[in-house]
């Protein structure tokens, strides 16, 4: 058997061998290295299988060595089995079972980039940037980042402990979510107060761009075409399919870049313009931002920003700026591999940067006060009245709206800016 073993091995180093030696335009050329490292691979594998403590399977040691490969160049770059790779592509059509949480592995332990709205990561309290350290008690740290998310998911209402580091707490938390099919409605919007647009886009899949169309004319319609702006409220966004963001960039610009990228060589640089059409009518745009919002929400944050046809708030985004091509392998699942940088506009990498928001602004709790019980003009008797009907006391849906809002400071923040924005364009207009 050790024969039969050795003669695979060498056939496949001589298959790579014959490979590097032919790549296009001979600009990879083998080397006396290249043959010994590929005999010591192959010397490897042969003893592991000869003489484990244990029986090893073939198949299990070479996807493992092709992961660690991949995994050694970046955190991004990884091997997908079959299951894996009909995982991914699932989840790009929008719905997928799991915890409903975007993760990348930073020092051996899982990070979290951002959970995904109305899922049990969503309603149970897990952060972005909080770390994963522990899986129903087992550590993650040895994992690769496709193992611990294999483990993440698994039968709908079936239960799994994550263990949590997060900043500003002494003590890891343990958290149970319970797992369930996520379906992802990518865009949600609604109008604040009558003439202010509000729409969340939580993730880029195939449906983001003609959901955000369909959003923004039923506010439209909803508004009677008159309204002061658009708040597009990308945090916690982990990003997603490169041209859904390159479409949404586009609904806001009529001209110029949004966004380039650039490879290894130089002539594998790519440049994505914007086609005249602008589906706000050139009103005011805030985009909000966060921790959270990475790849995709980066590019249109980044090429909104640098156009100047948003105002971008929030804090500093995540810093995912590079590129990851799927590429199948001849029914063997496929391998995820990053070939290339994002750029904004303006020739600004994201990668390991993010985006700086124009006006920062922490998340932060706000309490709303009781008034001071002072005396005015209208606490004296038989004062005078205004000449007006009294006010009704039935804006009750208001003031609860009002109050909700708040909770939400950096929305709040949005919505005086542009109402700032409105205010200012419309006496100039004057």
């Amino acid at each position: 058997m050790r024969h039969v073993v050795t003669g695979v091995l060498a056939a496949a180093v001589l298959v790579l061998s014959i490979a590097i030696i032919t790549t296009p335009d001979d600009r990879v050329e083998a080397s006396s290295e290249t043959y010994r490292q590929l005999n010591l691979f192959g010397d490897v594998f042969a003893k592991i299988r000869e003489d484990y403590v244990e029986e090893v399977d073939d198949e299990k040691l070479i996807e493992a060595a092709i992961n660690g490969m991949l995994s050694s160049l970046d955190p991004h770059s990884s091997y997908l089995n079959p299951k894996n790779y009909d995982g991914m592509k699932v989840q790009t059509r929008g719905k997928f079972g799991g915890l409903g949480i975007e993760v990348t592995m930073e020092n051996g332990l899982v990070k979290v980039v951002a959970p995904i709205d109305d899922t049990p990561a969503a309603k149970a309290g897990i952060l972005a940037g909080d770390y994963i350290t522990h899986l129903d008690d087992e550590p993650v740290l040895g994992l690769t980042l496709a193992e611990a998310v294999e483990k993440m998911r698994g039968l709908v209402d079936t239960d799994l402990k994550l263990t949590i580091r997060r900043a500003g707490e002494k003590e890891p938390l343990d958290i149970t979510l319970t797992r369930a099919i996520i379906t992802v409605q990518s865009v949600r919007g609604r109008l604040e107060g009558d003439d202010i647009f509000y729409v969340r886009i939580s993730s880029f899949t195939e449906q983001t761009d003609d959901g955000l169309r369909k959003t923004i004319n039923r506010l439209k319609e909803e508004s009677g075409n008159e309204f002061k702006g658009l708040i597009l409220d990308l945090r916690n966004n982990p990003g997603g399919l490169l041209d859904q963001a390159i479409a949404v960039s586009d609904d806001f610009l009529e001209k110029g870049e949004i966004v380039s990228t650039r490879g290894r060589k130089a002539d594998d640089a790519q440049r994505y313009n914007a086609k005249p059409d602008d589906i706000v009518d050139g009103k005011p745009i805030v985009v909000l931002i966060n921790g959270g919002s990475a790849s995709a929400s980066e590019i249109v944050a980044g090429a909104l920003q640098d156009h100047g046809r948003a105002v971008i708030l929030g804090t500093k985004s995540f810093g995912k700026g590079s590129v990851q091509t799927i590429v199948p392998l001849q029914g063997n699942g496929a391998m995820r591999m990053t070939t290339a940088r994002y750029y904004t506009p303006s020739g600004t990498s994201i990668q390991a940067k993010g985006i700086v928001p124009d006006i920062e602004v922490e998340q932060a709790k706000l309490e709303v006060l009781e008034p001071l019980k002072g005396r005015s003009e209208a606490d004296l008797r038989n004062h005078l009245d205004n000449g007006e009907e009294a006010e009704s006391s039935a804006n009750s849906a208001t003031e609860a709206a009002t109050k909700e809002e708040i909770l939400d400071y950096q929305l709040l923040r949005a919505k005086d800016l542009l109402k700032g924005v409105w205010l200012f364009a419309k006496k100039d207009a004057k």
